[in-house]
């Protein structure tokens, strides 16, 4: 199982990034996937999820500003992220939902 992350970098307050999380060896549509950041200082959030039906799944704190979408034809899940606050600057990871299976992480800074 291989999960890679990328799309991120330093946006100013206001702006927007697409984060994209590209899967290999399993069976993608098959699995519920996630997105988790971890800021400085903290714990891993959870932040949002997607099933194979294509449910999403949003904390309240990003809820009306990121969106979860997959293309199994690609194996590739996204985080399309909108009004970026200095608050959600974190390393993002995308997780496959029942599994300890992350990636290696992609740095999101939000500063002007």
């Amino acid at each position: 199982v291989q999960l890679v992350e990328s799309g991120g970098g330093m946006v100013q307050p206001g702006g927007s990034l697409r984060l994209s999380c590209a899967a290999s060896g399993f069976t993608f549509s098959a699995y519920d996937m996630s997105w988790i950041r971890q800021a400085p200082g903290k714990g891993p959030e959870w932040i949002s999820a997607i099933n194979i039906g294509g449910t999403q799944y949003y904390a309240d704190s990003v809820k009306g500003r990121f969106t979860i979408s997959r293309d199994n034809a690609k194996n590739t899940v996204y985080l399309q992220m909108s009004n970026l606050k200095p608050e959600d600057t974190a390393v993002y990871y995308c997780k496959r939902l029942g599994s300890n299976y992350w990636g290696q992480g992609t740095q999101v800074t939000v500063s002007s």
